[in-house]
């Protein structure tokens, strides 16, 4: 191993990338400083010298800590500093953690942390995959045993071209973004926003943007070659031979038995019943092994579930491998909310529930990119119950938090545009049952949830996942299949979401235990996912709902429209907000005005928008003669009224005007504070309204 400091340097997706090492963090196992053009981050990976007690997984930690120097920003509110992570930041260390995750050993039990801190931004270079590659650099030169390294790109398609790491400009364009991550020779991650972009076009880019990737893993390679240190010993946590082959032999046929229950709730009593009885009858041989006997019976029934797959072909609910769980749907459950829609396949079940709201709505962003706001938002809850547990209810993880922006990013691309429908749009996806994919779930509930609330969307979206099996005495070997339940996921090698329309893919996101998959299984898994989810349009979606409903519920904002001219908006908006509090104090609605001109007015009630309108473009107008306007009298004068006939402009009632008959003194017929009908006689040279009481 090299002592001191040194820079490596590789031309990455047609820009330069820079990792120093040896120079910062010298007390961490192992870091790296990336940098990607202008983009810099520090990431460092630190173990514990000891197993964590007690636990029966792996505790890796990955952060990525959003600096707001980094793109010159200070913190808002009283501490002035950064508080909990953004969605973007949760959703990157997700990104980082599940690729990294299989590629540890399996047994490691000490605790292992990376960091990743992003110190300077350019928007044309992502911070987020130089704080991938930082993480793998940093684990891999480290003494922290890893099966690394990985390497990772950002795919687009522009102009029906793929795009390595898009600048800020073709991201504009670009009807994907494809976070891709993978090893010398198989692809560990992919997570995936795309507008209807066909199946074989992503696998061409997935195959494209793994070249890139080859390229990474080769120079990280080299950094270990030089830098790397010896990977240190650890305390296994693997369940000795001799107990996992006495649990076998005394539970293997009542394991058979448990998990051919059909039943999710009787497979886990079953289940339960078994490893209560082994810990009973192996206490005399095992004293204080518990916990060993129970990862024992998981092994148990991990093998068990695996052969049924493997070796008989079948599935311990008896389906087909390309066979969905009975599939239901209803709309309109919820009478109070703009829509709703339910979703079930087989115990996994999904309630959404739509909102929609005036514009100024919207979310407001303050992170590292230059995107300001969300227009369309996706949240996903996944209670205790869901599965049958007892817990109290908490903040949503990671987890919760990335499953929903999965189906947000599924849903994004059919959700029509501000011009057709000027509504911030909010998804919420409660999980009422799961066994088994519920964000694909989630997406099916929701596109009947936009659909029952009458959003115009472009098409139906449904999401579906594939499972996968390798057999473990002949990698080359495997078996995908679709729609998994619990029982597959836990126990399979692979979870493959896909969601899309009839026409193309719009979100994948895929979680792996193996060391990666071939262009094949993602071909295989592809063509399942597209099946899947054509038969859950045309047998499901479509038939519970054809089309989005003509009217919006009348329950929900109605929202009307107009351009002002951009000189015009202070004189809608008035000193100090005056003129536009007084409409909306007026007609019980409410109005955002852009910079651009364009007014939202936003109401239950038409008849009190139509009204709000009318002012506003009273208001922004130069009056014509013979309109007609409901004024208020705000002064008296000997020669007549003043009569202010929309907020903020006012007229004279000659006194010759205010009635048929003649007046001698304006107070015999009008009072200050009156409600008067006016009509515009004339304009004069000098812009002044000369107006008229409408007489009976």
């Amino acid at each position: 191993m090299a002592i001191g400091k040194k820079a490596f340097s590789i031309e990455f997706a047609g820009r330069t990338l820079t990792a120093e090492v040896g120079e910062y963090a010298q007390l961490a196992n192992g870091a790296a400083l990336i940098r990607y053009g202008d983009t810099v981050i520090m990431s460092a990976a630190t173990a514990s010298e000891t197993p964590r007690e007690g636990i029966d997984f792996f505790p890796l930690s990955v952060d990525y800590e959003e600096k707001l120097y980094s793109v010159g920003k200070i913190p808002g509110g009283f501490i002035k500093r950064e508080g909990r992570p953004t969605e973007k930041a949760v959703l990157t260390a997700r990104n980082i953690d599940r690729p990294m995750r299989p590629l540890f050993p399996k047994d490691l039990r000490n605790d292992v942390a990376v960091i990743n801190t992003v110190m300077s931004v350019e928007q044309d270079n992502s911070p987020e995959i130089a704080a991938m590659i930082g993480s793998s650099i940093a684990v891999s030169m480290s003494d922290i045993p890893f099966n690394g390294p990985i390497g990772g790109v950002i795919l687009g398609l522009v102009d029906g071209e793929v795009v390595l790491n898009p600048n800020a400009e073709q991201r504009e364009k670009s009807r994907m973004h494809v976070t891709l991550v993978g090893t010398a020779d198989k692809i560990m991650m992919i997570e995936a926003g795309a507008d209807q972009v066909p199946d074989d076009v992503m696998l061409d880019a997935i195959i494209k943007g793994h070249a890139e990737i080859k390229k990474m893993v080769g120079f990280i390679d080299g950094i270990v070659a030089e830098f790397g240190k010896p990977k240190f010993s650890y305390t296994s946590s693997a369940v000795p031979a001799e107990l996992m082959e006495d649990v076998k032999s005394a539970a293997y046929d009542g394991m058979r038995a448990a998990v051919l229950a059909v039943e999710k709730q009787d497979r886990d009593v079953a289940i339960r019943a078994l490893t209560d009885g082994l810990k009973e009858s192996l206490a005399e041989k095992y004293p204080d092994s518990g916990a060993l006997i129970k990862e024992a019976v998981y092994q148990l029934q991990k093998k068990v579930v695996r052969e049924y797959l493997m070796k008989e072909g079948r599935r311990v609910d008896g389906r087909a491998l390309d066979e969905i769980r009975p599939l239901s749907a209803a709309v309109g459950l919820l009478p109070r909310v703009h829509g709703s829609a339910m979703f079930q396949r087989g115990q996994t079940q999904v309630l959404t529930a739509l909102t929609i709201g005036p514009m100024r709505e919207v979310q407001r962003l303050d992170g590292l990119d230059s995107e300001e706001s969300k227009r369309y938002m996706h949240h996903y809850n996944f209670p205790s119950y869901s599965v049958g547990e007892a817990r109290s209810v908490r903040a949503p993880g990671r987890r919760e938090i990335g499953h929903g922006a999965l189906a947000e990013r599924a849903l994004a691309p059919v959700i029509p545009g501000e011009e057709e429908f000027p509504y911030a749009i909010r998804l919420v996806s409660e999980v009422l049952m799961s066994n088994g994919s519920t964000s694909q779930g989630s997406v099916c509930a929701s596109t009947l949830a936009l659909m029952d609330g009458g959003v115009p969307i472009k098409a139906p979206v449904a999401g579906i996942s594939a499972g996968l099996i390798v057999d473990d005495e002949n990698p080359e070997k495997y078996l995908t299949f679709m729609d998994i339940q619990g029982i597959e996921d836990f126990f399979g090698d692979m979870d493959f979401k896909v969601a899309g329309t009839k026409d193309g893919i719009t979100a994948i996101q895929m979680d792996i235990k193996v060391n990666g998959l071939s262009y094949d299984i993602i071909r295989d898994a592809f063509e399942l996912t597209r099946k899947g989810r054509l038969k859950i349009i045309d047998e499901v979606l479509l038939k519970t709902l054809p089309a989005p409903r003509e009217q919006i519920s009348q329950y929900a904002p109605k929202i009307l429209t107009m351009t002002i001219d951009v000189d015009k908006i202070r004189d809608v908006i008035g000193p100090g907000g005056k003129i536009i509090n007084r409409i909306i104090a007026e007609t019980g609605v409410k109005i955002d005005i852009e910079e651009d001109g364009k007014v939202y007015v936003a109401t239950v009630d038409l008849e009190a928008g139509q009204k709000a309108m009318g002012i506003i473009e009273g208001i922004t107008s130069d009056p014509k003669p013979g309109q007609v306007f409901d004024g208020k009298v705000t002064r008296l004068m000997t020669f007549g009224a003043f009569v202010e006939y929309l907020p903020g402009k006012e007229g004279l009632v000659h006194i010759s005007k205010l009635a048929k008959r003649r007046v001698n003194k304006v107070e015999d017929v009008v009072a200050i504070g009156d409600a008067i009908t006016v009509t515009v006689l004339e304009i004069d040279r000098q812009g002044r309204i000369n107006l008229g009481k409408v007489l009976d």
